[in-house]
């Protein structure tokens, strides 16, 4: 009877892990998908400061995904230095915009099919005497933005040989740190170089001779749900058939970065 008891009181504590319904049922019944975004990403997933209304290929993305599962998208604030712990914690259901694949965040995360990537560009202020080309980064003396959390931050730590890094973190921004003169120059991505191209007449873009650090972007997921995850897969591969992810890149002037199958 004892040996019968404690059978089935280990069998009522693993019952709630069984039951523990999936991102996917969770979407359902709750009505609503829970969406990380950086609200800062130009092109991809912008807030306008001053109306506070949201922008980007991935707020239409994520729009047309809550649609396709017949419930509402509410965007959660994320960045790339708190996206693994967001996700994680599951503060989001999914983390759409435009995700870097990087092994860090792979060896934490799951990833759906890429749709987008991006090489770096460096920018600086059209003035700058002391970068003018690729080549004028690594120099003695010179002093190279970062992005805290993103990419760059790696593979700039290990590109650069005798320029400085510095690593900004909010809420200073890249574009302050150079308008005031304590950097040369910042590292980006495509998206994120059209924000200053298109807004301030100061920058100017510096691209790599050739290909420099290419990276796949793709939507991201806690791990565990393999469900979840295909169901995420099966969304970015039917937009990449349908026109819908064309469409979107090429409102948004980032045809030019369009990851096809």
């Amino acid at each position: 009877m004892k040996r019968l008891g404690l059978g089935l009181a280990a069998l009522l504590l693993a019952v709630p892990a069984l039951a523990a319904p999936s991102v996917g049922q969770r979407v359902r019944d709750s009505g609503e998908l829970r969406v990380c975004i950086w609200p800062d990403y130009y092109g991809i997933s912008l807030r306008n400061p001053r109306t506070g209304q949201l922008s980007g290929i991935d707020i239409d993305l994520s729009a047309a995904f809550a649609a396709d599962l017949k419930v509402t998208p509410r965007y959660v604030d994320s960045s790339f230095a708190t996206l693994i712990d967001d996700l994680l914690q599951e503060r989001c259901d999914v983390a759409m915009f435009a995700v870097g694949m990087t092994a860090q965040r792979q060896q934490a995360l799951r990833f759906s099919r890429p749709y987008l990537q991006s090489d770096i560009y460096a920018v600086t202020t059209r003035s700058s005497r002391v970068v003018q080309r690729w080549e004028d980064l690594d120099k003695p003396g010179v002093r190279i933005a970062v992005q805290a959390g993103t990419f760059m931050e790696p593979v700039m730590a290990a590109a650069l040989k005798q320029a400085t890094m510095v690593v900004v973190r909010p809420p200073d921004t890249r574009e302050r740190e150079l308008e005031a003169g304590r950097v040369d120059a910042f590292m980006t991505d495509y998206p994120y170089s059209r924000r200053l191209l298109d807004n301030a007449d100061w920058a100017r873009l510096v691209a790599p001779p050739q290909p420099f650090s290419v990276l796949p972007y793709a939507y991201a997921v806690k791990p565990g749900d393999a469900a979840w995850l295909a169901r995420v897969d099966d969304f970015v591969a039917r937009i990449q058939r349908d026109g819908r992810l064309a469409a979107a890149a090429k409102r948004h002037g980032l045809s030019a970065i369009l990851r096809t199958p």
